[in-house]
């Protein structure tokens, strides 16, 4: 016999009642682990573990539910059981209503205390003086390339990356009058202004571009002026009260953006092997002929899979000097890549380790 609704809907309570009841269990559970850790004098946040945990989850759901939902209802369900203890104090590009805060909270899960700052230089301040325990900050975009300022920041600051997360970006166009007439200026970040410059170019080419420190940034400016339009976040309309006049008008459909999360190795060392990890630096050579060849022997001997390679220029007087970013796929405790990297260390001019941390999703 066919269920009616209200048959389903009494099944439905049961089992959230039933989830409840697990969830108040799994939650209690997780205050004794963190109470044994505190003893112990053990790291209660473990980024590779969490990693771990819904990495299982993905391989052993049957469904209909589907991976990313899987990924998305634990990360929040773990996040709750640490705020339990205290929320964590993240800092990101604000203000509210940035792809930066979402970033945050898909990593951590939205239990935490929000840090905005107003540019890329006080969020790493921020994190490495103790003002947040964590840090999340742009590292590379699928359309414009890697985020250089991010890059050189970590060339001076103690924080390393002990983990990352990425979105998928969608830019819109805000604005307070719902029109897309008359619009005399855009405000936006310059990263969204130039992954939508070839929409601007052909719908709003006698308008403006204003760089902001943010996209919501942006939004807060033009929600004073009708005149003015904003390229930001579907939360940033919400947060200002701006109507969408234009979804989706990045320049590339799967327009994707990568962040770091940061901290002092002093709150959080180096993550353990989740299995599924990247391996960071920073390196420069002397400037002759071969040495970067030299720089990328090792790991072909070795057997290590370059992901990425970005150079920017040292600025030591020096012209032609550069530092490289390389991004590994692997662990750093991994034998091959330990070898590969005890080959490399001694050909290197400068040589840092970024971090070694799980790969996201």
């Amino acid at each position: 016999m066919t269920r009616t609704i209200a048959d389903l809907r009494v099944a439905i309570d049961a089992v959230d009642q039933h989830l409840l009841k697990l969830l108040n269990e799994r939650a209690a559970l997780a205050n004794e682990v963190g109470d044994i850790k505190r003893l112990e004098g053990s790291q209660v946040f473990r980024p590779e573990r969490e990693a771990q945990v819904i990495h299982t989850l993905q391989q052993d759901n049957l469904g209909p539910l589907k991976e990313t939902s899987i990924a998305n209802i634990w990360r929040e369900i773990m996040s709750a059981c640490r705020a339990l203890e205290a929320p964590q104090r993240v800092a990101y590009l604000g203000p509210a209503g940035t792809f930066s805060e979402q970033a945050a909270e898909a990593f951590f899960g939205v239990s935490i205390e929000h840090i905005p700052c107003t540019s890329m230089d006080e969020v790493f301040q921020a994190t490495a003086g103790g003002r947040a325990a964590f840090g999340v900050v742009p590292v590379e975009n699928s359309t414009e390339g890697v985020v250089t300022r991010t890059l050189d920041l970590f060339l001076t600051s103690p924080l390393h990356i002990i983990g990352e997360t990425s979105l998928l970006v969608r830019h819109n166009l805000l604005r307070k009058d719902n029109s897309l007439d008359d619009i005399e200026a855009v405000y936006a970040h310059p990263q969204a202004l130039a992954q939508c410059q070839n929409w601007l170019n052909a719908h709003l080419p006698n308008a403006e571009r204003h760089a902001a420190d943010s996209n919501a940034e942006g939004a807060r400016i033009v929600a004073s002026n009708p005149k003015w339009a904003a390229i930001a976040s579907l939360r940033a309309a919400s947060q200002f009260g701006l109507h969408v006049i234009s979804p989706s008008i990045q320049d590339d459909a799967y327009n994707r953006t990568r962040f770091a999360v940061i901290c002092l190795p002093e709150t959080l060392a180096m993550p353990e092997s989740s299995g599924h990890d990247c391996t960071s630096l920073v390196v420069s050579v002397v400037n002759r002929p071969g040495a970067v060849y030299e720089l990328l022997e090792p790991l072909k001997r070795h057997g290590v899979s370059m992901s990425r390679f970005e150079s920017r220029p040292a600025r030591s007087g020096q012209q032609w000097e550069y530092f490289f970013y390389i991004d590994l796929q692997g662990h750093i405790s991994d034998p091959a890549m330990a070898a590969a990297l005890a080959d490399l260390r001694p050909i290197c001019a400068y040589y840092k380790v970024l971090g070694s941390y799980a790969i996201n999703g």
